[in-house]
C-alpha cells in the first residue's frame, strides 16, 4: 500500500477515533507563508491536534493546501463509542506491535481484531497505521491511553487577552527535539523562549511554547520536576548451550539493585540505560565522582527486582569490544547502490516521487543509516579505521563493480561490505582474492560460487532448516515430520541429512493419516511435530490431532522455513501457542538497554525507529570493524569469534570448498500469552 493510501486510512481513523462529528471540523485553506504553528494559535489549538488530523503536514504544508482543523481541544480525547456495547477505539500502532500482541494488550480475539481492519492485515501492520480495537464482550471499551501526545498542554491568556500562551509540560523521556518538532518551532526558539532549559530538560518542567509567559504563574517552579522510577533492566540468559559459560549475580533490595559495570560503559550511557540523570546516580554512587571503572558495583534503580548482571568469559558469544586493539589502522570499503547517477537530473518532486515506488532505492537508504550510526558508533569507542564509501550503481543487469575494480581502490582495503546482488559481490571477491581482501555479502541469501575471501553474513536459507533439526536433536527429541507432497525438496534434504526424522503417512487423498501419525508418537521423550506444508487443510488437520494428542504425550509443534498460510484468519493464532510452535529466525526482537539506546539515537537522527534493513546495515558494518580492530586478520577472527550484535548473530563457518557463510540462527518459541521467546 503507498504512502498516500496510508496517509487517508490514517486520516480516517484518527478522524472518526477523536472527532465523531463533521462540526467540530473546519477546512482551513493554507495561505501563502502559513506555518502550522501559526494555525494552531489561529483556531486556539495545538500543532499536535493539527498532525493527528493531517498526518502529512508533519513534511510541511503549501499554499493553497485544504487541511482539517478541530473547534474544540480536549486533554482527554477518546472514542465517541467508549463504554458502548459493540463499539472501537482508535489505536496507534507502535514499533515491534504485531496483530497478536495489541489483542493481548485489549484482551480481544484476534480474529475480531484482524475481521475489522481486513485490508491492513492483508498488507502487513505498520507503525504510525491507526487500527480500529473490538470493544470486549462485557460491552465496555478497555481504557487506552492516548498515543504520544504532548503532557498537559495548558493554554493561558495573558492580561490585554490579546495574545495566547500555551504551555507545555515536560513528559519523561521528551527532548527539546522532539518538542520543537510538535509545534512546528526550532529548538533555538524553544531555548530562546525557555532559557532555563538550555544546560538540562527536567521532567515537569513548563515550557512557554508561544506567547508572553503568564505573570500569574510561576512556570519554573510550579509543578516540581518529578523523577519517574525505572523499570528494572533484567537480562534474560534462556537456555544457554553447553560451551557458554555466565556468571550471575543477583540482589534483591527493596526498591534498588545491584549492576555490575562493563567494558566501555561510561556515565552517561548508564544514566540512559537506569532512566536517571548523571547527577542521581552520582548521589547514589559517589565514588563515580572519581570516574566510571569496569567491574564497579553500582546501586541503581530496581523497584525491589534484581537485576541480573552477566560477566562473560570466554563464552558463546565474544564481546569484541573488550578487546580492541588500536595500534593498526584499517581500511573498511563500502560499495553501496545507490545509483546516484539516475537520480542526479531529479527534482524535490520527482525524488520524492522515485522514493515512494523504488524499494530498493529505499532498501539502500536505509542500511546506509544503519551503517552510519555503526560508523559513529566505532569513533565512539575510538576505532583505527579508514571508511571508504563507493555507489557500486547496481542493478540485475549492470553495474560499475568493473569499473571500481579498474581503479584499484579496493586491492588496499582490509575488508568490503558489498555489492547488493551475488554476483556483483561473486565478482569483486574473485578479483580480491590474491590480496586477501575480506569481502562481505550483506543481504543475499543465495550460496553461489565459492571464494576463500568471501564471507556470506545473511545465514542461507538451508541454515534455518538445519539450526531447527539439530535443536530439536540436541533435546532428545521424537522427531516426526508431515510433509506436504509438493515439499519434495525439504523431503529429500530431510531424508539425507537427518535420516533419524520419521514421516508421518498420507491418505490416498494426500491428507494426514492421523491413526499413523498417533502410532508414531513415544511417552518417554518430547515428540517434535514438523509441519511442512501450506495447505489450509493439513494445517488444521494436524494441529488438531496433535491437541488431542497433548494429554497423552509430550508434543510440540515446528517449522523450519517462514509459512504465510500461518498469519491466515482460519489458521488460529491460540493454537500455535498452545503447541508452542517452534520456528528459525535469522533476527530476533532485542529489549536490551543497548538495543533501547540504539533505536532512540536511530530516531533522533533520522526521525523514524529503524526498520530491518537499517538495522542490518548497523549489524554488518559494526560487526566488521570491531572483527578488523582485533589485531588479526578478518579470517582469524572469523574463525575464532562468534558475536552477536542489536538483532543478529554472526557465527562464521567455512562451507565445505571454500569461503565462509554465517549459521547464526535464532530458534523461537511461542508463548500461550502470545509472545515470542527465544530458546537457544
Amino acid at each position: 500500500m503507498n504512502r498516500i493510501l496510508i496517509s487517508f486510512l490514517i486520516f480516517c481513523s484518527i478522524s472518526s477515533g477523536l472527532f465523531a462529528q463533521d462540526k467540530n471540523l473546519i477546512k482551513h485553506k493554507v495561505a501563502k507563508g502559513e506555518t502550522v504553528n501559526q494555525i494552531a494559535t489561529k483556531y486556539r489549538v495545538t500543532p499536535y491536534d493539527i498532525y493527528q488530523l493531517n498526518p502529512d503536514s508533519q513534511n510541511g504544508i503549501n499554499e493553497n493546501d485544504i487541511i482539517l482543523v478541530p473547534t474544540a481541544f480536549t486533554n482527554e480525547k477518546q472514542s465517541p463509542n467508549a463504554g458502548k456495547a459493540n463499539s472501537t477505539i482508535s489505536h496507534l500502532v507502535k514499533p515491534k506491535e504485531t496483530f497478536y500482541s495489541i489483542a493481548r494488550d485489549y484482551n480481544v480475539d484476534v480474529v475480531d481484531l484482524k475481521n475489522l481492519n481486513a485490508e491492513i492485515f492483508k498488507n502487513g501492520l505498520k507503525v504510525g497505521q491507526t487500527i480500529e480495537i473490538p470493544s470486549s464482550k462485557g460491552g465496555t471499551v478497555p481504557e487506552v491511553k492516548a498515543p504520544a501526545k504532548p503532557a498537559e498542554q495548558k493554554i493561558a491568556t495573558s492580561d490585554n487577552n490579546s495574545d495566547k500562551t500555551i504551555i507545555h509540560v515536560v513528559a519523561p523521556k521528551e527532548t527539546k527535539f522532539g518538542i520543537a518538532k510538535k509545534y512546528g518551532i526550532t529548538v533555538a526558539e524553544l531555548e530562546s523562549k525557555n532559557p532555563e532549559i538550555v544546560s538540562n530538560l527536567p521532567v515537569g518542567f513548563k515550557l512557554v511554547i508561544s506567547g508572553p509567559a503568564p505573570k500569574n504563574e510561576m512556570l519554573k517552579h510550579d509543578i516540581e520536576p518529578t523523577v519517574v522510577k525505572p523499570k528494572p533492566v533484567v537480562k534474560e540468559i534462556v537456555q544457554p548451550q553447553t560451551d557458554y559459560t555466565e556468571t550471575i549475580h543477583t540482589v534483591k533490595k527493596t526498591g534498588y539493585a545491584n549492576y555490575e559495570v562493563k567494558p566501555k560503559e561510561t556515565l552517561f550511557s548508564l544514566a540512559q540505560m537506569f532512566d536517571i540523570t548523571q547527577e542521581e546516580l552520582i548521589n547514589l554512587n559517589p565514588t563515580l565522582k572519581d570516574g566510571v571503572k569496569t567491574g564497579m558495583i553500582l546501586k541503581v534503580p530496581g523497584k525491589g527486582s534484581m537485576v541480573m548482571v552477566t560477566n562473560s568469559s570466554t563464552g558463546k558469544y565474544t564481546d569484541l569490544s573488550a578487546s580492541l586493539n588500536k595500534s593498526q589502522r584499517k581500511k573498511l570499503v563500502l560499495l553501496l547502490p545507490f545509483n546516484a547517477s539516475k537520480i542526479q537530473g531529479d527534482t524535490v518532486k520527482s525524488m520524492a516521487s522515485r522514493l515512494k515506488k523504488d524499494a530498493f532505492l529505499n532498501m539502500t537508504l536505509d542500511f546506509y543509516s544503519g551503517a552510519l550510526m555503526a560508523i559513529d558508533s566505532a569513533k565512539a569507542i575510538g576505532l583505527n579505521v579508514d571508511i571508504k564509501i563507493l555507489d557500486s550503481q547496481e542493478s540485475k543487469m549492470s553495474s560499475a563493480v568493473n569499473d571500481i575494480l579498474a581503479s584499484n581502490t579496493l586491492q588496499n582495503a582490509d575488508a568490503v561490505i558489498g555489492p547488493f546482488y551475488q554476483q556483483y559481490v561473486e565478482k569483486v571477491a574473485e578479483t580480491l582474492s590474491e590480496n586477501n581482501v575480506a569481502v562481505i555479502s550483506p543481504l543475499s541469501k543465495e550460496l553461489g560460487k565459492s571464494y576463500g575471501n568471501l564471507y556470506q553474513a545473511m545465514p542461507p536459507l538451508d541454515a534455518g532448516k538445519m539450526a531447527m533439526f539439530d535443536f530439536m536433536m540436541s533435546k532428545g527429541g521424537n522427531i516426526i515430520v508431515v510433509s506436504d507432497p509438493k515439499k519434495l525438496t525439504n523431503k529429500e534434504f530431510i531424508t539425507k541429512k537427518y535420516p533419524a526424522a520419521k514421516f508421518a503417512a498420507l491418505t490416498e487423498k494426500g491428507a494426514l493419516d492421523v491413526e499413523n501419525l498417533k502410532s508414531l508418537f513415544v511417552k518417554d521423550k518430547i515428540n517434535y511435530v514438523v509441519l511442512d506444508s501450506e495447505r489450509t487443510g493439513m494445517i488444521l488437520g494436524t494441529t488438531n490431532a496433535l491437541l488431542n494428542e497433548m494429554t497423552n504425550f509430550q508434543i510440540q509443534l515446528a517449522i523450519i522455513e517462514p509459512n504465510e498460510t500461518l498469519d491466515f484468519e482460519e489458521i488460529s493464532m491460540k493454537r500455535l501457542t498452545i503447541l508452542k510452535m517452534l520456528y528459525p529466525s535469522f533476527t530476533r526482537d532485542n529489549n536490551s538497554p543497548e538495543a533501547v539506546i540504539f533505536e532512540n539515537k536511530y530516531k533522533a537522527a533520522n526521525k523514524i525507529f529503524p526498520n530491518q534493513f537499517a538495522t542490518r546495515g548497523f549489524d554488518v558494518t559494526f560487526d566488521t570493524l570491531l572483527r578488523l580492530s582485533q589485531g588479526k586478520t578478518f579470517m582469524a577472527s572469523a574463525n575464532d569469534d562468534k558475536t552477536e550484535q542489536i538483532e543478529s548473530k554472526f557465527e562464521y563457518a567455512k562451507k565445505d570448498s571454500e569461503g565462509y557463510l554465517n549459521k547464526g540462527i535464532y530458534i523461537m518459541e511461542y508463548q500461550e500469552d502470545m509472545s515470542v521467546k527465544q530458546v537457544n
